[in-house]
């Protein structure tokens, strides 16, 4: 048998996810990425069924040129009663001209009875006749079990035929589907351990999410005997979705020592994901196992003391090996430990001066206690380490003072004025800015103000404003925290600010953005 098969069905299964609604292009990329990763198929939907998805393989066959991984069509088996060689739908998987074709077939008896109403003599006919035409025709055939491990609990010799006839009748792979992702990793090991025993051949796994056990199911599944597993990106699908395609990758080449992807391949896990959730529109999920950006994000003053010693401490794998970095983050929870080694990600060694160390330790512990949060704007951390070594010095201004006017006029229109004083060297700027709000107001009137002197200003766009109101004090006498993100088009920063006064707030993390921007241009 043949290496292991990785197979992918996020065109198809995961894009039945609710929210997720894939065009032809998007399609195509996707299909471009998962070869670029170095999956085996990729299955790209139903020919004949979905208009969209005959169209895409339509156009994958020109376009799309393919170097790790064979595209599969998915459809079903032929009709109850119907010649398979007179059956359109079996037809349009010919015609989708796909090397390789996923057949769905009923594995659960009383699908047969109740679904597909027939017989179960007939269901197994429809099996083979249909996998040995699609072989006749040039195809390799995969079977997808439907229902397989509900059916084998009311009537395993039956779920069990099915595997065997699929195989019997030329199937590369007979795959078990958990398709109501209903199992847990003991169920799975059983049934697959004993069907294993029982078929010769290759053996699939396809396993939902509902229990939240789709990854374990898959890998466990793997250590039963399974050399086919079928995944999707970000575990994309219906319901609560399907075995995640890069924890699993992860899971069996780091944990299990399966070489599942070509050599070095296993690096692209983050960046795919990421560009592939970009596509889908969905943000990436911050805690996804591997890929999420705080998968190796270490919070407890506890860690960082002991990742200062040894990297594995803390860390279940190098997070290098699938794309990540580790991270260390400044919150209340933060000792020296911890500020130490974010200062050292950001290009600062506190190491030798003890003092500076415990002094920016200090104060992080004084203002996360009244609200902020570095965690998520490593800007205003580094600004804070900074001003304490050199005194507020390598700022390049310092405000004097600022204000905002909201006025709403007779036509029912609001507009808003900011006018801001800045120290710029040796020169007082007073400037003065319009916009739809007054936090925008200020982003243009300090623009205004300093972008003579620094014209490399222009670049710095604000990408993300967030406003969160604190625990505390209620109604409008909340303490606020706002958010703000930052871009030069090249590189992304977050900076954070806490008032009172969610004007004041939105201040200090304008401030600190376009502070940041300009000390990070004169690098």
């Amino acid at each position: 048998m043949d290496r292991f098969q990785l197979f992918d069905t996020t065109l198809r299964d995961g894009a039945q996810r609710e929210g997720i609604s894939f065009s032809v292009e998007d399609k195509l990329a996707i299909s471009r990425l998962l070869d670029d990763y170095g999956v085996g198929y990729i299955e790209g939907g139903w020919p004949g069924a979905m208009p969209k998805d005959t169209e895409f393989f339509a156009r994958a066959a020109t376009e799309l040129k393919l170097r790790n991984a064979e595209l599969v069509a998915f459809g079903a088996t032929r009709k109850a009663g119907v010649p398979v060689t007179e059956d359109p739908q079996v037809a349009a998987l010919l015609a989708s001209q796909a090397p390789v074709i996923t057949l769905v077939a009923k594995s659960d008896i009383r699908h047969v009875y109740e679904a597909l109403r027939t017989t179960p003599e007939e269901n197994l006919a429809m099996v083979r006749e249909t996998v040995e035409h699609l072989r006749s025709q040039g195809r390799q055939v995969f079977v997808d079990c439907e229902h397989f491990f509900d059916g084998y609990k009311h009537d395993a010799d039956y779920a069990v035929s099915v595997v065997r006839e699929a195989l019997a009748a030329g199937a590369d792979a007979a795959v078990m589907c958990d398709t109501n992702g209903g199992m847990l990793p003991v169920g799975v090991h059983e049934i697959v351990s004993d069907v294993r025993s029982k078929v010769e051949g290759r053996l699939g796994i396809h396993c939902q999410d509902d229990t939240g056990c789709a990854v374990a199911n898959t890998v466990t599944a793997v250590q039963a005997g399974v050399t086919h597993a079928q995944c999707t990106a970000n575990g994309y699908g219906e319901r609560t979705g399907n075995a995640d395609l890069f924890v699993v990758t992860a899971n069996l080449q780091l944990k299990l020592g399966l070489q599942v992807l070509p050599e070095g391949k296993l690096r692209e896990s983050m960046r795919i994901s990421h560009a592939i959730a970009e596509i889908a529109n969905i943000a990436p999920d911050t805690h996804q196992p591997y890929v999420g950006v705080s998968s190796f994000a270490h919070k407890a003053g506890l860690h960082a003391s002991a990742l200062k010693v040894n990297y594995e401490l803390y860390n279940h794998e190098d997070a290098g090996a699938v794309g990540n970095d580790m991270r260390v983050l400044v919150t209340e929870m933060a000792g020296r430990a911890s500020v130490e080694l974010k200062s050292k990600e950001l290009g600062y060694d506190l190491s030798g001066d003890p003092e500076l160390l415990g002094r920016v330790t200090d104060r992080v512990k004084d203002l996360e206690a009244t609200g902020w949060t570095f965690e998520a704007a490593d800007a205003s951390f580094e600004l804070l380490i900074a001003d304490e070594r050199d005194k507020g010095r390598m700022r390049p201004f310092t405000v004097e003072s600022w204000r905002t006017i909201v006025e709403q006029r007779i036509d029912g229109e609001v507009v808003s004025e900011a006018t801001v004083k800045v120290l710029v060297g040796d020169r007082r700027v007073v400037a003065v800015g319009e916009g739809n709000g007054p936090v925008n107001a200020l982003d243009n009137a300090l623009r205004a103000a300093v972008q003579e002197v620094f014209p490399h200003l222009a670049d710095v766009q604000l990408v993300d404003y967030k406003v969160r109101i604190l625990e505390g004090v209620k109604g409008t006498g909340a303490v606020t925290r706002t958010l703000v993100g930052s871009s030069d088009g090249q590189r992304r920063w977050d900076t954070v600010g806490v008032h009172e006064n969610v004007i004041a707030a939105s201040w200090m993390a304008l401030e600190d953005a376009v502070a940041y921007g300009l000390l990070r241009a004169s690098r």
